[in-house]
């Protein structure tokens, strides 16, 4: 929840500005819903893509406040995260929750971003792969694993969201490779092609050390993203 109007112009002319010394790599953002139309004319034909942060399972009907995947579609979004570890801690979404907002992405012609991860208490209690795939599964029963070839999985460890500690690149590489291997039980091709993303303190410093894991093909960065130099430290790095 940041940003006005003024702050993104001053953001994106800093990312479009330096974009250029950005290679082979896919750059997308994602505003607030009350600055994705400012964005997307800010951008124009830059080649960056943008999306949401969230959306509402249903399409129409009487929830205030909340938004949609027409609406989404309507401002030209082409991605949309669903389960970021803040949604499930401080608005009660439940993996069954996020399994249906994935499948509402995808029905519109949305690319989810799907967040897992776990908590510091569950990873010292060696239950990290036991939350990843509690998470997984809940959108494999209601999309199948065809569901994962148009979409993103985003790890972002809960303890490293904020806190300034980020997990090494050998950690976050042992959580994706499980990741792409548990899905690859179901469809080879598919967990191949899949984008896997680590969240989680993303910095220019650590990028290059975690893109470079077998497993890891980007990043979903969060408070680095809002400086334009360092976020494009980190595209670079991708």
């Amino acid at each position: 929840m940041n940003g006005t109007q003024s702050e993104a112009a001053t953001l994106i002319d800093g990312i479009l500005a330096g974009l250029d010394t950005v290679e082979n790599a896919e750059v997308v953002l994602c505003p607030p819903f009350t600055l994705i139309s400012f964005v997307a004319k800010v951008l124009n034909s830059s080649g960056i893509g943008y999306g949401a942060q969230n959306l509402n399972v249903n399409n129409v009907g009487a929830y205030t406040g909340e938004v949609s995947g027409p609406m989404l579609r309507d401002l030209g979004c082409t991605y949309v995260i669903v389960g970021h570890s803040e949604r499930r801690a401080l608005y009660g979404e439940s993996d069954d929750i996020v399994a249906e907002k994935f499948r509402a992405a995808q029905q519109h012609g949305l690319v989810p971003i799907l967040c897992v991860g776990e908590a510091l208490e569950q990873r010292e209690k060696n239950q990290t792969e036991k939350v990843i795939t509690r998470q997984l599964d809940a959108v494999v029963d209601i999309v199948g694993i065809e569901g994962f070839s148009q979409a993103v999985i985003a790890y972002e460890p809960i303890w490293a969201i904020g806190t300034g500690m980020t997990a090494t690149p050998e950690q976050a590489q042992d959580v994706h490779r499980f990741i792409r291997e548990k899905l690859s039980g179901l469809d080879s091709t598919i967990a191949a092609n899949l984008r896997l993303q680590y969240g989680g303190s993303v910095k220019g410093a650590n990028a290059q050390g975690l893109f470079s894991q077998p497993d890891i093909d980007g990043g979903l960065i969060g408070g680095a993203s809002l400086q334009a130099d360092e976020f494009l430290n980190i595209c670079r790095a991708a």
